[in-house]
């Protein structure tokens, strides 16, 4: 079966910092980025309201600007902290989601 590519159709997304393939579907396309699993995808994806049933490349702007609004607080939209992956750090004793380059920052200190 062929895949019909509909007007404002994105081969490649970037987001933080990160090229996401357009063709796979939205949520297995954020698991791209460093520090987001299946599990953190699905649920920022259902807190979005976007339809996981599209692809990647199908989606708005919009739609992308609420996923990395999420991504990056998740407390703030009622995320649980034991879905977090940074759970009561060591040095400020937060939690948080550290996704992307920040990731790298954390873990290099």
């Amino acid at each position: 079966m062929a895949m019909i590519i509909p007007e404002g159709f994105q081969h490649i997304l970037r987001v933080l910092g990160t090229n996401i393939d357009g063709k796979q579907k939205v949520m297995f396309a954020l698991t791209a980025i460093k520090g987001v699993g299946r599990r953190y995808a699905n649920v920022v994806c259902k807190k979005a309201d976007v339809d996981m049933s599209k692809r990647a490349g199908e989606l708005t702007e919009e739609e992308v600007d609420r996923l990395i609004t999420i991504m990056q607080n998740p407390r703030q939209y009622k995320i649980p902290d034991w879905f977090l992956n940074r759970q009561k750090d060591i040095k400020d004793g937060r939690y948080s989601q550290v996704i992307a380059t920040h990731l790298d920052h954390k873990l290099r200190k």
